[in-house]
């Protein structure tokens, strides 16, 4: 197995990943990576395998990654069926081990396993007491003015970054929502009808309290976005607020009297629904309304340079949200982020991210925009399947 170490940079006290072990992972037949810094710089051409590496990292956390990929897609296409990431973490309770994985069994659907401290662990959500994570991916910079479902994903990584649980909540509301659109496909009979009261009674539960945590996210990041605007930053602050009915619900009548007119919106459009296959109305409608805060106009109408430096912007306030609220300095994963910066906004980047606390990862393919910070970071280069320090 391979395994590459470094003298510790400077800031090797702070808390983060030690020690990442892969097993075929992705590209990755075997790897065994000690970490000693705050900041890792990972380089290599295109398709080299640097995202693979912090992919694994973003497992760590409830969804799917940071490619939104299948289990399937993880193990490598050459290996056995299966795959392992394992993390040593140094946290503020010590060092703890997280790793997750598919073992290859005849006869069985893959399925994800976890543990703690090489203990079984019942789900990822036990991951959530010791790292946080949060990300900015290449994919994620059409943002603004993409699809709202595209909006709504992002939306639920920002909450899900604080609340531990909301992924778990807007998947049984999707659940629910299959079940009534699955019954309205079809003439009612009587007890239809009141199974169909039954599922409207659980989607409305669920669907206020999706919404409720989305507003109250969006409320303190947008907060926290204000308390710490700055008109000369190269990375604007975001003005941020949610379009939808529930969501005005929601901010305007006490939770239970919001579930009964959300329930009564539910059974009154049952045939408008049942004509359009889906529910029109609910949070799975809503759309997060992003605006570029100096300029006091709709991101999605901004240059492209300026849509990326808000979309920074925004998760670096997301990381600084983490960290309030959990009081865990989260790991940030940035895929290709320097490369689109000029000179003088990459090194600002770079001053920003080592005012956040926790250890940040960053991948490029060219070493030299790097060179403002190399000197206190771990530099690392990958080539297929290999990881070595970057002398």
């Amino acid at each position: 197995m391979e395994t590459v170490n470094r003298t510790a940079p400077r800031h090797a006290e702070s808390h983060g990943v030690r020690r990442l072990t892969l097993a075929d992972f992705r590209s990755y037949a075997s790897l065994d990576l000690a970490i000693s810094a705050a900041l890792v710089v990972v380089t290599g051409d295109n398709g080299a395998g640097k995202t693979n590496l912090i992919e694994a990292l973003s497992l760590l956390t409830p969804g799917r990654g940071l490619r939104r990929a299948e289990l399937s897609d993880f193990p490598r296409k050459t290996g056995a069926g299966g795959f392992a990431v394992s993390v040593e973490l140094e946290g503020s309770f010590g060092r703890v081990q997280l790793g997750t994985g598919v073992e290859c069994q005849e006869n069985a659907p893959p399925a994800r396993k976890y543990r703690l401290d090489r203990e079984p662990a019942p789900s990822i959500r036990v991951f959530c007491d010791h790292v946080r994570v949060v990300w900015l991916t290449p994919s994620m910079d059409g943002l603004f003015a993409g699809p709202a479902g595209e909006r709504r994903r992002f939306l639920d990584r920002l909450v899900l970054s604080v609340d531990a649980d909301h992924g778990a909540r807007v998947n049984a509301f999707e659940r629910a929502l299959r079940s009534r659109n699955r019954l309205l496909e079809e003439p009612l009979s009587h007890g239809d009808k009141t199974w169909l009261d039954a599922i409207e009674r659980e989607v409305a539960e669920l669907g206020i309290a999706v919404a409720a945590a989305r507003s109250e996210t969006v409320s303190l990041l947008s907060g926290l976005a204000l308390a710490g605007r700055d008109p000369g930053s190269p990375f604007p602050w975001a003005e941020l607020a949610l379009r939808g009915e529930v969501e005005t619900l929601v901010a305007e009548r006490p939770a239970l009297e919001a579930e009964d007119i959300y329930r009564a919106i539910l059974r009154d459009s049952r045939a408008r629904d049942a004509a359009a296959g889906r529910a029109i109305i609910g949070p799975q409608a809503s759309d997060l309304c992003v605006r570029h805060g100096p300029k006091n106009v709709e991101a999605a109408q901004a240059s492209t340079g300026e849509q990326k430096a808000l979309l920074v912007g925004l998760v670096l306030a997301q990381a600084r949200l983490v960290k309030t609220m959990s009081g865990l300095a989260p790991l940030i994963l940035l895929d290709e982020i320097a490369a689109h910066f000029d000179p003088t906004r990459r090194q600002a980047l770079y001053e920003l991210l080592e005012t956040l606390g926790g250890q940040i990862w960053l991948t490029g393919a060219d070493p030299a925009t790097f060179a403002g910070i190399a000197a206190r970071a771990q530099m690392l280069k990958v080539t297929p399947g290999h990881v070595a320090s970057l002398a």
